[in-house]
């Protein structure tokens, strides 16, 4: 019988001792798998972040850019106009007519072309037999506005010159040169005046292009 006790001991011994190795080991393999879940959470929660970030960063140059075209096409719109700079004498139509008062010639420019500007004074030469050397109008005290003109529209000046009314033999002037602020080509213009000879009071004066009734 005491051989069977001891036995019987032996054996619940050893029993106890592979219930405790088994519980050790699946301690330790919770442990382990607890470990890499969280190592596994930690990258995938980085990896998510380091997208995440590349996303916001991508919208934000993709922002940027959409802001860039928007920009450069609000400053590319010309509205169907094309500025080449000062208006070429080519490209304008000329006409006279007599203004409001006497001694005023009224000069017309009609733009044929793309959008120009003008602006300052013209040269205006008069051409006449009667007179003994060359006739240059003078520049007056007006202002000289900036004139912007698209195609098709039309500005003026006014040639201030003092109309014979002596009832004597004057100055014949039958046609002007008329040269547009900075431009170097002159275009002639068949005109009839007839002028008082011109003497230190006696003086034929342009005003800019623009100024004055349009």
């Amino acid at each position: 019988m005491r051989t069977k006790k001891l036995t019987f001991a032996a054996l619940a011994l050893a029993a106890g001792l592979s219930l405790t190795a088994c519980q050790g080991n699946e301690d330790s393999a919770a442990s382990t798998n607890d470990s890499g879940a969280a190592s596994s959470s930690s990258a995938g929660n980085s990896t998510d972040s380091t997208a995440s970030d590349s996303g916001a960063s991508d919208e934000s140059t993709t922002a940027a850019g959409d802001d860039s075209i928007t920009t450069a096409s609000a400053r590319g719109s010309g509205k169907g106009q094309v500025d080449t700079g000062p208006c070429k004498t080519a490209n304008l139509d000329f006409s006279t007519s007599h203004g409001m008062a006497e001694g005023d010639l009224v000069v017309s420019l009609k733009n044929t072309s793309d959008a120009c500007t003008l602006k300052g004074f013209p040269g205006v030469d008069l051409r006449s037999q009667d007179a003994s050397g060359p006739l240059s109008a003078e520049r007056s005290d007006v202002a000289a506005p900036a004139v912007a003109l698209k195609s098709g529209e039309t500005t003026r000046f006014t040639l201030h010159y003092p109309s014979n009314d002596t009832g004597e033999d004057g100055v014949f002037v039958s046609a002007i040169e008329v040269t547009p602020p900075n431009e170097t080509h002159s275009k002639s213009l068949s005109v009839a005046l007839d002028l008082r000879p011109v003497g230190a009071d006696e003086k034929v004066v342009v005003d800019p292009v623009g100024s004055g009734k349009q």
